[in-house]
């Protein structure tokens, strides 16, 4: 049965080799070709048929007018015919897709020849390269193109174009780009950036670029953050971080490219040209507090401080700025030969529109302050420190600082630089003479705290004094009483003595006129006794006052030695009653106390001129008296 079956059915073994081959034997049988959706057909001639005698050019390698070779026009997805097996060569190419964040990159391999100087084939109309024949017929040019294909899916042509895929450029943010472009013109001689050019799209479109006559090289033109579609065989850039003058700054800019403009400082600014803006040197105008995007490469931006600078030339010291990073103490030599260091502070501002002369004159603010201030300030203090010895330099520290900012504000005048304090800090003189100082100060100081202590005790004592006198006034003042007491006492006293004398007297001149002739002898021996025994107790009582007086400053001078309070109430009781009284006081103090007798019981006298009997007559008139006393009634 099988073999009958063979011979039954042999049609069906054709039938299926035809499907199979089907699209073969089309295209023997009638030049077909199916180009799929996502293919693009590439033509390759092998002959050309007897009679056309067509040749492709010298030197070109696709056909644009059906030469035998790579033909430039493909096929795009469809059903062809008469693309004979033996005459074409179909190969099915897939589309060139590019893409998101890429750009493609073509390099022609066939075209005119790129004009000398040039490297890179400028844009003809070729709709993005997918028509090969127009960019030939267009007269595009042979090499690496300044055009690119973006993002997307092409029918390009990949025997006349290859195309490589590379990345979008970006820039981020607080970052520019500096632009290096690969072709142009050359750069005009005395210039190192190429002259600006606009209207290329931030170089995307180089071909406007160059028909503008940019010129190669550094260009002074930047491009921001952003993502751009840059040919990077035309362009090259280089990322950095923008330039940021920070508050309290502003940046002076000097520039290396630009037409030579006119110096806007006059005559009297011979220290380099201060151009306007735009132009190569100096300008005029400074830019304030900010982020700029500036091309390092064809400027430069100083920034100068506008707020009050503080150098120091201190060698432990250093401001955040570091312009004073190579400052040092000052050394300087005395007159007497002593060498002795000082630190000194410059505060110095320079006014914003003072800053380009600045920078014109120096070029940056480290020479400022190595050129002019250094030596400066360095000079006048080693000038000032050989007109003065170590001490009167210290003494007069003050007045040299005033003088100093005098001088230092006149010579930063001359720089457009305002000299606000010059400030001397520490001064190390020698340590032996420093040692002889301290010596000195100290036995000052020392005399200084005796003397003070000394007063302290003077007025301790005097305190003392005073409240031994406070604790005294209550005795000072019994005794002054006691004094007035016992001085009444003492007057009346003296007063009853007298009035009882007087009475004496009367009664005894009475009796005596009495018996003046019988007895005037015995009355005057007897008054030249009493007179004589009066005298004696005169000179007792004297006598006996000033014992008192000799003991009253013996007792006070005890008194004295314990605490001199009872001293001083003696001596106010002896200033209170007088010598005279106080003597007056104790006669009439013992009279009162019947102790003594003012007439002697006998007095007789053998002299002046009275007899014995005046005698006996004087001791008879001092009986009677007694008689008469002892009898009278007493009271």
């Amino acid at each position: 049965m099988e073999p009958n079956i063979l011979v039954n059915y042999w049609w069906v073994l054709p039938i299926i080799f035809a499907l199979i081959l089907y699209k073969h034997i089309l295209r023997l049988l009638c030049g077909m070709v199916i180009v799929p959706e996502d293919r693009v057909g590439l033509v390759t001639k092998k002959f050309v048929l007897l009679g056309s005698n067509r040749e492709l050019p010298d030197g070109s390698i696709v056909a644009t007018k059906g030469e035998a070779g790579f033909q430039a026009k493909t096929l795009a997805p469809g059903l062809y015919f008469g693309m004979w097996v033996w005459q074409y060569d179909v190969t099915m190419q897939v589309f060139t897709v590019i893409p998101e964040g890429k750009i493609g990159l073509v390099l022609a391999k066939d075209g005119i020849e790129i004009p000398t100087g040039n490297i890179l084939g400028q844009r003809v109309e070729c709709e993005n390269f997918q028509d090969a024949t127009k960019f030939l017929e267009n007269r595009g040019q042979r090499g690496r193109q300044t055009a690119y294909i973006t993002a997307g899916s092409y029918r390009i042509n990949t025997m006349l174009f290859q195309v490589s895929v590379t990345d979008m450029i970006r820039i981020q943010e607080s970052m520019v780009g500096i632009v290096t472009t690969l072709d142009g013109l050359p750069i005009d001689a005395g210039q190192i950036a190429g002259k600006l050019v606009t209207g290329h799209n931030n170089f995307q479109d180089f071909d406007a670029f160059i028909r503008k006559d940019g010129n190669r090289g550094l260009q002074p033109q930047v491009i921001l953050a952003g993502s751009y579609n840059l040919n990077p065989w035309a362009v090259q850039i280089e990322e950095i971080p923008m330039t940021e003058i920070a508050i309290g700054f502003v940046g002076v800019v000097i520039s290396y490219t630009g037409q030579d403009g006119h110096d806007l400082t006059g005559l009297d600014f011979k220290h380099g040209n201060i151009v306007e803006k735009g132009c190569k040197g100096v300008w005029l105008e400074p830019l304030g507090p900010g982020k700029y995007p500036i091309n390092k490469y064809i400027m430069k931006v100083e920034l100068v401080p506008t707020t009050n600078l503080v150098l120091n030339w201190a060698a432990a010291r250093s401001e955040a700025h570091n312009l004073d990073k190579n400052l040092s103490t000052i050394t300087v030599r005395s007159k007497d030969g002593f060498p002795f260091n000082l630190d000194v502070a410059q505060i110095i501002h320079v006014p914003t529109t003072e800053a380009p002369k600045v920078i014109a004159r120096f070029g940056n603010m480290v020479n400022l302050v190595s050129q002019v201030l250094e030596p400066t300030i360095g000079n006048y203090f080693r000038n000032s420190a050989q007109d003065s010895d170590v001490i009167a330099f210290l003494s007069t520290r003050k007045e040299r600082q005033e003088s100093a900012k005098a001088h230092i504000k006149r010579v930063l005048d001359e720089y457009n630089v305002n000299a606000v304090d010059t400030l001397i800090g520490d001064i190390v003189p020698p340590e032996s003479l420093m040692k002889t100082l301290t010596d000195r100060k100290l036995a000052e100081e020392q005399k200084v705290t005796y003397d003070t202590q000394k007063r302290a005790q003077e007025t301790r004592q005097g305190m003392e004094k005073e409240t031994a006198i406070a604790d005294m006034q209550k005795d000072i003042v019994r005794a002054q009483q006691s004094v007035e007491i016992a001085e009444r006492t003492a007057n009346a006293t003296v007063k009853k003595a007298e009035g009882d004398a007087t009475g004496v007297k009367l009664a005894v001149g009475a009796e005596a006129e009495a018996i003046k002739m019988r007895a005037h002898g015995e009355a005057e021996a007897t008054m030249a006794r009493a007179k004589a025994d009066s005298e004696a107790t005169k000179l007792k009582a004297a006598a006996e006052a000033a014992q008192i007086s000799l003991t009253g400053a013996a007792e006070a001078g005890k008194v004295l030695a314990i605490g001199k309070s009872t001293a001083e109430a003696y001596e106010l009781a002896v200033q209170a009653l007088g010598g005279d009284n106080f003597t007056r006081y104790k006669i009439t103090e013992e009279l009162a106390k019947g102790q003594l007798k003012l007439i002697p019981d006998v007095l007789i006298g053998g002299g002046g001129g009275g007899s014995a009997i005046d005698g006996l007559l004087g001791l008879k008139l001092m009986e009677m008296m007694d008689t008469k006393k002892s009898t009278e009634p007493k009271p």
